[in-house]
């Protein structure tokens, strides 16, 4: 309010000067005339040098034998000639003048009267309307507080469809029933069929979620009005529910219609998470959100769709039947889908015609559609970076590595020193990787530092796996100890490179024990009770439900299996350090060794994968 009121006094005396800058070059006249005081003007007439002079006012316009022209201005109170006689004019001369008198008016003459006088009120009018204005518009939204900001779906730009949508073969047809219930209710509703009034579309952050509801409303071609929860939620008492009461009567009005609620996690949490001041006002739009829902008549024609990433935080009641009744996964893309999803980025990039999407495919298990898009436009920066007019199958290469990794840091100075112990770091994860049966095929290997990565190998699986076995998490294991156990014996020493390795790696190893029920000596038992703290978020919290005696075990076990691993890969280290050498020349010299280039090293040595 106070930059406002500043503000409006700035422009009223811009708006001042203007004027006055407009008079003063009003009441100038087309040419500048010379001054003459009263008595240099009586010298004049005098002399016979004047021909005319014109009265007007108390200006004089004054015309000399010579055509030069001139100014004066008389006493105020009396008439020219009293004036100039009482400066001792020579009547003879002044007989000799010409005399013209004017009336003062014209333009010049009311601004001259008005612009004093209506200026000052026109400012203070001006600024009273301001701010009558303003607390009109403050007491409006008093009104207007409760209405829910529904934006209807003709807003985007872009238009998208399900042929838009890659991959989501199952969530697709799911929400093409809700798409026909709307365009053909009456096929439904004779058969006795009741469609799903709720559909909650839940699944990991850059699954396409929103993008899925978009397709939706593309296709249903029904008025789609979307929202996002956290725009229910004030700090003021029963505006969330107010807000909620006043977006299912929009959608109902506009019905057939869909209402989108992004995020409905923000408002939808279990309630009961009031323990140390809960958020009452979230929970009461809740409740709302839950009345709404149920009061659905059996052949009301509007649809709610949600989406959230954390379903598990949700309410129960929220997920009842009778409110959202269908629940949609969305799962990260496999290798077809994530083709396909490469293939509908791929549009409008200019990409080189010996792109191999598929191998790009295969480089990004674990990418969701939204990685996947950041992919391809990474790809398409570093082509333009480099002023070239196509992305090449190295640009989208690289770009995975940037996603996962961050970007290279070429320029980042290092010593020959350390630049081996990397080189060594890294040949010995790759050999061990390369030596078991069940690890995973080695794509990388590089030593050029990246993120907070001083090096690095990738090996990603060639056929898409959701299950893993033991003998893969212990592969993965002497694989994490591949680096440590090079170090150690090339340097006779060890250095912090391998911290996050031993990080990962007891982790794993407890993972194994106390999760996965993988330890021989204790058995199929998982340990550890999962704990949801609601108050906080329900946030997974551990607690132990077993003894002090079993803990002990669970260490032991836990310690065996990571000394198992290492004696693993130690073996591998020392039988084949002839492998291990000529690995790491090759990183010294190159750098980089892509999957076919570190295969071809290798197979002189015809190496053949140990089992486990």
């Amino acid at each position: 309010m106070k930059k406002s009121f500043f503000t409006n006094i700035f422009w009223a005396v811009v708006g001042l000067m203007t004027i006055a800058l407009l008079f003063s070059v009003l009441s100038q006249s087309g040419e500048p005339s010379a001054h003459l005081t009263v008595d240099g003007l009586v010298a004049k007439i005098n002399a016979g040098q004047v021909e005319k002079v014109t009265v007007n006012g108390n200006n004089l316009s004054i015309v000399l034998k010579g055509g030069e022209k001139a100014t004066a201005r008389k006493e105020t109170e009396s008439g020219l000639t009293e004036t100039l006689k009482n400066y001792g004019v020579d009547p003879k001369a002044l007989q000799a003048v010409s005399l013209d008198f004017e009336d003062e008016s014209g333009l010049k003459f009311w601004l001259g009267i008005l612009v004093p006088t209506i200026l000052p009120l026109l400012i203070i009018g001006v600024m009273f309307w301001l701010i009558f204005r303003r607390s009109q518009s403050g007491a409006s939204q008093a009104f207007t507080f409760g209405k829910a900001n529904l934006r209807l779906f003709g807003a985007f730009k872009d238009r998208a469809n399900f042929k838009d949508v890659a991959g989501l073969k199952e969530a697709k047809q799911e929400l093409e029933e809700v798409v026909d219930f709307l365009k053909n209710p009456k096929k439904y509703l004779e058969i006795g069929a009741r469609i799903p009034r709720g559909v909650l579309l839940m699944g990991q952050p850059g699954t396409g979620k929103t993008l899925l509801a978009r397709a939706v409303a593309g296709e249903a071609n029904v008025p789609f009005f979307h929202i996002s929860a956290s725009e229910f939620v004030e700090m003021f008492v029963g505006v969330g529910a107010s807000r909620t009461r006043d977006a299912f009567m929009t959608a109902k009005k506009a019905a057939p219609a869909i209402l989108f609620i992004d995020e409905i996690d923000a408002v939808g949490r279990e309630r009961g998470a009031g323990i140390g001041g809960g958020h009452d006002e979230r929970e009461q739009t809740l409740n709302q959100i839950l009345v709404e829902m149920d009061g659905f008549e059996r052949d009301t024609r509007v649809i709610v769709i949600a989406a959230t990433n954390r379903p598990d935080i949700l309410d129960r009641a929220l997920l009842r039947p009778g409110r959202f009744d269908r629940r949609v996964v969305l799962d990260l893309p496999d290798i077809n889908d994530r083709e396909a999803i490469l293939k509908v980025h791929a549009r409008g990039k200019a990409l080189d015609k010996n792109v191999d999407l598929r191998r790009v495919a295969v480089r990004t298990p674990g990418f969701s559609g939204a990685d996947l898009a950041n992919l391809m436009n990474e790809a398409a920066i570093l082509a333009a970076r480099n002023n070239r007019k196509l992305a090449s199958q190295q640009d989208l290469l690289e770009s995975i590595e940037k996603v996962i990794l961050g970007p290279e840091r070429k320029g980042r100075a290092i010593s020959e020193k350390e630049k081996k112990i990397t080189a060594y770091h890294e040949a010995g994860h790759a050999l061990v990787a390369v030596s078991l049966k069940d690890a995973d095929p080695v794509q990388k290997v590089s030593i050029i530092s990246r993120g907070s990565a001083g090096g690095y190998t990738l090996k990603l699986p060639f056929e898409e796996s959701r299950l893993h076995t033991k003998s893969q998490f212990v592969a993965d294991l002497a694989m994490m100890f591949g680096g440590y156990a090079s170090e150690k014996m090339v340097f006779g020493d060890i250095t912090t490179g391998a911290s996050n390795d031993l990080k990962q790696a007891s982790e794993l190893a407890r993972l194994l024990v106390t999760k996965y029920g993988m330890s021989e000596r204790l058995g199929p038992l998982t340990f550890g009770k999962t704990e949801e703290l609601i108050f906080l978020g329900k946030e997974i919290g551990s607690e132990r439900n077993y003894s002090e005696k079993v803990a002990a075990k669970i260490d032991e076990e836990v310690t065996g299996i990571v000394e198992r691993a290492h004696q693993l890969a130690k073996k591998i280290i020392n039988t084949r350090k002839k492998v291990l050498d000529a690995i790491a020349r090759a990183l010294i010299e190159k750098e980089t060794l892509e999957h076919e280039d570190f295969y071809a090293l290798l197979k002189p040595f015809n190496l053949k994968p140990l089992s486990i």
